[in-house]
């Protein structure tokens, strides 16, 4: 089992994932870490708490340093303490069973003091000094009454935190459109905005039915083909662009980077279809016969 190599001292930066989105970013010295494994690491107030290494080294660091809001210090506050025990890994199992009962805990309360918020999920720190509780809400809530009682009924710390619709689908999980389990519930590591130009860019339907995902937002999937989508359109001309052509000057009405067509409309209203293949060779063909500006004939 991994652990402790006390003969050759090893010093890094690692990022560690809880559960759902939660990640933070550690420092450690004399272990043995790879990707995956389940680590303890220190938590605030000297608490401890447990995770999963997702990233290591100089991959960890352009990943703290690229996340919102870039890493707060050269070095992380806090430090991986150790890797984590068999029976430390089989009591997050307890306490992820035992969340159940905090959340519905947390969702009677909310009820009672009849505040507009709704809870999301519950999540234990792993020696039990504080709890999370994630909430969504349309507009700021006023929860101090809130905390206390869940303070008195739960017995730890309380951390009330608000996230967005897309967190929060990326905490409850789900199917997506495609028949496949949520990419931000399973593999994404970060959630990036996602605007409508993507849509725009692939040619897809603008129908927000069609192109938004569980949480009411834009797929998340739109941009993992939007690179290939502006490259290959690169090689074509400009839709809307006048080019000079074996038939005079004519308009590109569409391109389709697929089938490698132009669609292309002249002065006097016909239109025509054309490989791009074959309209390169229109174009240089025109070009050749076009004398260079400021050449003279016979020179």
């Amino acid at each position: 089992m991994p652990g402790v190599r006390p003969d050759k001292p090893v010093a890094g930066f690692a990022e560690i994932r809880f559960k759902g989105t939660r990640k933070g970013y550690f420092s450690y010295s004399q272990l043995d870490l790879r990707p995956g494994h389940a680590v303890v690491v220190e938590a605030d107030r000297g608490g401890e708490d447990l995770g999963n290494v997702s990233a290591l080294g100089i991959i960890a660091e352009r990943k703290c340093s690229s996340s919102e809001g870039g890493c707060a210090t050269p070095t992380p506050e806090h430090r991986v303490l150790r890797v984590a025990r068999p029976d430390e890994v089989s009591k997050i199992t307890t306490l992820r069973e035992d969340e159940l009962r905090v959340r519905e805990g947390a969702r009677k309360l909310v009820l009672k003091h009849s505040l507009k918020m709704k809870v999301t999920e519950a999540e234990w720190q792993f020696d039990r000094n504080k709890v999370i509780i994630y909430f969504t809400a349309d507009k700021r809530v006023d929860f101090r009454n809130l905390v206390r009682d869940l303070a008195k009924t739960f017995r730890t710390r309380i951390e009330l935190k608000q996230i967005g619709v897309r967190d929060e689908a990326a905490l409850l999980g789900g199917i997506g459109r495609c028949g496949r389990e949520l990419c931000c519930s399973t593999w994404l590591p970060e959630l990036k905005p996602v605007s409508l130009q993507l849509a725009k860019d692939q040619r897809l339907s603008l129908n927000p039915a069609q192109i938004s995902g569980c949480c009411g937002r834009l797929m998340c999937c739109l941009m993992y083909e939007h690179r290939t989508y502006v490259e290959a359109r690169r090689r074509f001309p400009r839709e809307g662009r006048t080019i000079k052509t074996s038939r005079g000057d004519e308009r590109v009405l569409v391109v389709d980077i697929w089938s490698d067509m132009v669609s292309l409309r002249d002065s006097e209203g016909e239109s025509r279809s054309i490989s791009l293949n074959e309209l390169k060779l229109e174009i240089d063909e025109i070009r050749a016969r076009t004398p260079k500006a400021g050449k003279k004939d016979g020179s």
